[in-house]
């Protein structure tokens, strides 16, 4: 069984941790000795499954003369659980005394800590990257260290950091008409009112290696509760990553990050806002799009998903979204830990199951 996923930082990590543990209860690995994979709760859990997780680099960055992948490390450290669970990124037992030097010497943004931990992650991919290596490659090497279960590739080697446009009369803004996505989420919390994003070098920008070949030949592709702008919506901006989930033979089943009207985490509801896409699940789906048949119907507008997960609090839009073309099933939705983590993921794979035997 092969399983792509498309993810963005926290949700997206906490989802491919329950889907890990999912595949290892459904397709549990076996060594020569007959025996099968260890507990599903552990670091290193096993399972025959091959399981891809194209990552956001939209939220990328370089700060303080190193390059950080924000939404990488957070799926890297929740699977290899070194992750700091409380606090929902960075590593456990983290100290700051390198991120203090820093604001003493005026060097980085003093709202944005580096903890030491971390900065030894962000240290070591600077110095592959100056080395010659690409993010991706980078990217396979930082997963020597721990046995996740999945494999992890950037959506793209090209710097594709995002953008936000804002008003530069704004008393924040400092005349500047833009400003790093980092900023506005981290320092300012979204409350500068989002005009639009932009992601530099996108036209540039190719998937990295094993990005198409993940899609075109899974089995089923999913996309996580990540936010649908800045997240899944950065790797779909990608030349290819469009075409690819249009193109696969596997159904594409995505999960609402939406939940009773209310983001489930973080400003998505401020993202959504800047490109006029309500607060909603049923939003949501629609955003991304009923996929279809080309050759059925050529004029019509080719959409991404084949099926839609949304909490039983939104219960009421399934028949909805089953009459605009996209298959859709309410159940809980709330990832408190692993255990219903992983029961949200036999639900997207129970759905991808059903569309493949109606096909």
């Amino acid at each position: 069984m092969k399983i792509t996923v498309l993810a963005g930082g926290v949700g997206g990590a906490r989802f491919v941790r329950g889907l890990r543990a999912a595949c290892a209860r459904r397709w549990p690995a076996t060594g020569a000795d007959g025996a099968t994979g260890v507990d599903a709760h552990e670091v290193g859990v096993t399972t025959s499954a091959d399981v891809t997780v194209v990552v956001n680099t939209g939220d990328d960055l370089w700060l303080a003369g190193v390059r950080l992948m924000p939404d990488f490390d957070s799926l890297l450290y929740a699977l290899a659980g070194v992750n700091d669970a409380e606090r929902g990124w960075g590593r456990a037992g983290e100290s700051e005394r390198v991120a203090g030097e820093l604001r003493e010497w005026g060097v980085g943004w003093p709202w944005f800590t580096l903890g030491d931990l971390d900065l030894g992650t962000h240290l070591a991919r600077t110095s592959w990257l100056r080395d010659g290596l690409t993010p991706s490659q980078v990217g396979e090497r930082l997963q020597r260290r721990w046995p996740l279960g999945v494999r992890l590739i950037p959506a793209t080697d090209t710097e594709v950091d995002t953008w936000v446009r804002i008003d530069p009369a704004h008393p924040d803004a400092a005349g500047r008409d833009a400003i790093h996505f980092q900023e506005w989420w981290t320092r300012y919390r979204a409350s500068i009112a989002a005009l639009g994003f932009e992601q530099r070098n996108l036209e540039a920008a190719r998937p990295a290696p094993g990005v198409e070949a993940a899609i075109a030949e899974a089995d089923t592709v999913l996309l996580a509760p990540s936010n649908p702008v800045v997240s899944i919506g950065t790797i779909l901006a990608i030349p290819g990553v469009r075409e690819a989930l249009a193109a696969t033979a596997a159904p594409v089943v995505g999960v609402s990050p939406i939940i009773g009207g209310r983001v489930v985490r973080g400003m998505a509801d401020a993202c959504l806002s800047a490109i006029g896409v309500a607060t909603d699940a049923a939003a949501v789906a629609r955003h991304y799009g009923a996929r279809v048949d080309a050759d059925a119907d050529p004029a019509a507008t080719q959409g991404l998903l084949d099926g839609w997960l949304v909490d039983e609090a939104d219960a009421a839009v399934v028949p909805e979204l089953v009459e605009s073309g996209i298959m859709a099933s309410a159940v809980p939705l709330w990832m408190h830990d692993v255990d219903r983590a992983a029961d949200l993921a036999d639900a997207a794979l129970d759905l991808a199951f059903r569309l493949r035997t109606d096909d």
